[in-house]
């Protein structure tokens, strides 16, 4: 019975993969996130202009438009659909939309580190940076066995990495950028 529990439980964490240094959110359009701060301009017609924080439900309000999606979203495809929708009842309206503060990006540095917990940071951070934001590794860390748990759709993704041959410069594509919500479990 024991050994069928344990079993299980290893299947369900799922198998390792290598970093992928191709999976950089740096090279792709930005993502909108629960708590980002996005700016809506009218040209020509400030009354319809607006900043809205993204509510934990993934939406934002603005004038006309009323209640948009914006969690989940890049920057373009909501402009698109707010220039759309603002179109139907001011005409020629040019619309632009900016995230004018980043609150979204959240990752989590568990385990042996000096200072655990949920971090944020308005600029993308590598795992050597997310580490030596929790005050390193501590003295019962091992390094060499580290696990960045990423979720995806099809279910939370584990990717090895090894901080020792970051650190000595001999696998520094190990160092990923990480993205928001991932969680760095150093064992």
């Amino acid at each position: 019975m024991t050994l069928a529990l344990l079993v299980g439980c290893a299947s369900n964490r799922g198998q390792l993969v290598s970093p992928n240094p191709n999976d950089d959110p740096r090279r792709q359009p930005y993502v909108i996130g629960a708590s980002d701060v996005v700016t809506v301009t009218v040209w020509k017609d400030p009354a319809l202009s607006t900043e809205a924080v993204v509510r934990p439900d993934g939406t934002i309000t603005i004038p006309v438009a009323g209640e948009l999606k914006a969690a989940g979203r890049t920057i373009a495809d909501l402009q698109k659909e707010a220039q759309q929708r603002i179109a139907t009842l001011v005409k020629d309206a040019v619309v632009t939309v900016s995230v004018s503060e980043v609150n979204s990006y959240r990752f989590t540095v568990a385990g042996n580190v000096e200072h655990p917990g949920l971090f944020t940071s308005r600029y993308y951070l590598t795992v050597s940076e997310a580490i030596a934001l929790a005050g390193g590794p501590n003295r019962y860390a091992s390094t060499h066995d580290i696990v960045v748990v990423r979720p995806t759709q099809s279910g939370p993704q584990r990717i090895a990495i090894d901080y020792d041959r970051i650190l000595s410069g001999k696998n520094p594509e190990q160092d990923i950028v990480l993205r928001a919500g991932d969680a760095v479990r150093v064992p």
